[in-house]
């Protein structure tokens, strides 16, 4: 069988590489040999299934290893027989020169191994992403003891953004580095806002005749409160966009804040806001079934 090697294939020149590097990596391969860039090159085709052929092995942290130790040992025989001048060809012949074929899994125990990244995620709420906090969270390590992070969440962090912790993922092997931990943050929605992109959706309750009539009324964003014009006939589900209130959106300016419209009815009437209704029904021409 024919030994390919992936990291070569793939442009790298190591097996010390992380997932998030092999990923990269592949990438730009692929852009590289894709067919649509090469029509018609049988080469480009060959090299592309060679590509995703290495990929698929490098990827995945237990198949990695695997090959990373036939990899590795390929590369300790290599070097044990690139002989330079005089002084290798005289240590050959009088056989100074170890040639043991059956050692690869002790040479390949003393290769340093970057630990593995580790990925886990946590939920925090809309003021809690706006504002940022610290959180702590506790994960199992691979002894099975739980380790507890301090996690510090910045101001207006994205929702689906990734924290990282530097050096707390698995351990390296024979003093190589640690893994990174890679926290993914998901943003809740809550009773009053929901986030899309960078912008907050709310609902905004009027009165019959406010939305009749028209006028101003005081609205609540996440960190104030603000006034909004509510135009003369406005219906329910109609949106009102407010500039600049709504979620941060990373480049230091803020999204919009949405306004949802939903005019309320009284579920109590006094005798006096009876009699009003009683006449308006009398003498009003309005009906929204023929609208």
């Amino acid at each position: 069988m024919i030994f390919k090697d992936y990291y070569k294939i793939l442009g790298l020149e190591t097996s010390r590489v992380s997932i998030d590097e092999i990923k990269i990596a592949y990438r730009n391969a692929a852009k590289k040999y894709h067919p649509d860039v090469n029509i018609g090159d049988s080469l480009a085709e060959e090299r592309i299934k060679d590509i995703n052929e290495a990929y698929r092995t490098l990827s995945v942290p237990s198949s990695k290893r695997k090959y990373d130790r036939i990899w590795n040992s390929r590369n300790i025989v290599n070097k044990k027989f690139s002989f330079n001048g005089k002084e290798s060809i005289v240590k050959m012949f009088f056989g100074n020169v170890k040639q043991n074929h059956n050692n690869t899994d002790e040479d390949q125990e003393k290769e340093p191994l970057r630990g593995e990244n580790v990925e886990t995620e946590i939920t925090t709420t809309i003021y809690e992403a706006f504002y940022g906090l610290e959180k702590k969270i506790s994960l199992r390590t691979v002894e099975g003891k739980m380790k507890t992070f301090t996690v510090a969440i910045p101001q207006g962090i994205r929702d689906g953004e990734k924290i990282r912790l530097i050096g707390q993922g698995k351990p390296g092997i024979n003093g190589a580095k640690n893994g990174d931990l890679f926290i993914k943050i998901n943003i809740k929605d809550d009773k009053k806002f929901k986030l899309q992109g960078s912008d907050l959706y709310t609902d905004l309750c009027i009165t019959p005749w406010e939305a009749a009539l028209g006028t101003r009324v005081n609205i609540q964003s996440i960190d104030e409160e603000t006034k909004v014009y509510i135009p003369q006939g406005i219906q329910s589900g109609e949106k009102i966009r407010i500039p600049g209130k709504g979620y941060k959106d990373g480049r230091g300016s803020r999204g919009d804040l949405v306004a949802e419209v939903k005019i309320m009815v009284p579920k109590k009437l006094t005798n006096e806001e009876r009699k009003i209704f009683e006449e308006l029904n009398t003498i009003s021409t309005f009906d929204p079934r023929k609208e």
